[in-house]
């Protein structure tokens, strides 16, 4: 599943970098917990839970519906 995520993370990344942002893949747990890190100005942004839930959450579970949760660490 890790590859698929990666995959899927590849598609989000643009939009973020626009913003001078990133995402990281950290781990994914065999419960289907995806765990990400915001890099760049995405680790700071006051919107980067929305960014989170609604946006990376969102499109993973969209491309792999096996997902339950994105947590940032």
């Amino acid at each position: 599943m890790r590859e698929k995520v990666e995959k899927a993370l590849e598609k989000i990344r643009p939009s973020l970098q626009m913003d001078g942002g990133d995402v990281e893949l950290v781990d994914v747990t065999d419960d289907g917990i995806v765990k990400v890190k915001l890099t760049g100005a995405c680790r700071g942004c006051p919107m980067s839970q929305l960014t989170l839930k609604m946006g990376i959450e969102k499109s993973l579970k969209k491309d792999i519906p096996e997902i339950k949760e994105v947590q940032a660490v």
